[in-house]
């Protein structure tokens, strides 16, 4: 992925180096050849003012009017060069509308007519994102409905991918995934994403307002759900300041918000969608040990009667979870409470000492 973003970076840095050499040539070359005409004109309607052929008032306004006759016609390259930029920026946009997901949902798709439970079961999963380098090998396990699982393991061990296999961004090599005995394959996939909540340690938000992006999560909810939903995740107080209330534009990305605030709205708006199956993937990152405690106390309203993944480097933030799964390598290699772990000489108890500076 390196080699090919600094293949076209360079690319471009290319393309756009010629397009500025025919740019500095091209404009300058129609200023020199609009006057080299108005000389010409000039010198020969002289030769003709001496012959008495016209006279210096027909040459004058001659003159004149080709001067206004020039103005348009230099204008005609800044409008060729819009269109050229137009072109290019069609082409671009259609090619992302015109690009089909490597995923596909098969013809006649399942879809539910109950609500989901949330008991999820990878079924001897292997994964590779490059041919015969797989970051998931031959995993299985199983998670009960309602309950709270932790996955931990050091970076690039195949947790973020289990998700985006059970979110079904990238489809198993081999094994299944199941959520309540369905394999995902054979589910609708915008039914299987409607059935889980993601708040990441980045959440996004658009360029609208608070209440916008809150009703994100179920359009069809009215205001007084939506700020029950806000009250629930403790964002109801922050947005009651803004000047707007939830009213506020919040800007791309929300970046009018604090990175608290916006983990809080992230909230909000999974609550709202109340889906059966949660995912916590890294949600109290980067944040003060205050903001820390009141996201805690938000997501402990969302992960109630839920089935809930969470994903964090930092150990301490994993109490009260039902197991910990210990990934290493893309295989499961440990499962247990903290109690059960933490006395013997786990991989987990490894992981836990270090950052405790045990």
């Amino acid at each position: 992925e390196i080699k090919q973003f600094e293949k076209r970076s360079r690319d471009y840095c290319d393309g756009t180096l010629e397009v500025m050499r025919l740019w500095a040539f091209y404009s300058p070359s129609m200023m020199f050849l609009g006057s080299l005409g108005t000389v010409l004109i000039l010198l020969y309607g002289a030769g003709l003012v001496q012959a008495g052929d016209i006279t210096v008032g027909s040459l004058v306004a001659f003159v004149g009017y080709l001067a206004l006759f020039y103005t348009p016609i230099n204008q005609l390259h800044s409008v060729n060069h819009m269109l050229q930029h137009a072109l290019a920026s069609s082409e671009r946009i259609f090619e992302i509308i015109d690009r089909q997901p490597d995923v596909k949902e098969i013809p006649n798709a399942f879809l539910p007519t109950t609500n989901m439970r949330g008991e999820i079961e990878f079924q001897e999963v292997t994964f590779a994102y490059t041919q015969n380098k797989p970051v998931i090998k031959n995993l299985s396990l199983n998670i009960s409905s309602g309950n709270k699982i932790a996955l931990v393991g050091h970076t690039g061990s195949g947790k973020s991918t289990l998700i985006k296999l059970l979110l079904r961004f990238y489809d198993t090599d081999l094994g299944k995934i199941t959520i309540d005995n369905h394999n995902i394959k054979e589910l609708k996939i915008s039914y299987l994403r409607e059935q889980i909540g993601l708040v990441s340690q980045d959440p996004y938000l658009f360029n609208g307002t608070v209440a916008e992006n809150i009703l994100y999560g179920n359009v069809e909810a009215n205001h007084e759900q939506m700020r029950k939903a806000a009250i629930a995740a403790h964002a109801d107080d922050f947005v009651k300041g803004l000047p707007e209330e939830y009213d506020t534009r919040i800007g791309e990305r929300g970046v009018k918000l604090s990175g608290g605030e916006k983990h809080r709205i992230a909230i909000a708006r999974t609550l709202l969608k109340d889906p059966p199956i949660l995912i916590l993937d890294e949600a109290t990152a980067s944040v003060d040990t205050e903001t820390e405690l009141k996201i805690k106390e938000a997501l402990s309203s969302l992960m109630a009667r839920r089935t809930t993944i969470l994903i964090a480097h930092r150990l301490s933030t994993l109490e009260g979870a039902d197991r910990i799964l210990v990934i290493k390598s893309g295989k499961l290699i440990e499962s247990g409470t903290h109690d059960q772990m933490i006395n013997n000489e786990t991989e987990y108890a490894q992981l836990f000492r270090s950052q405790m500076h045990l």
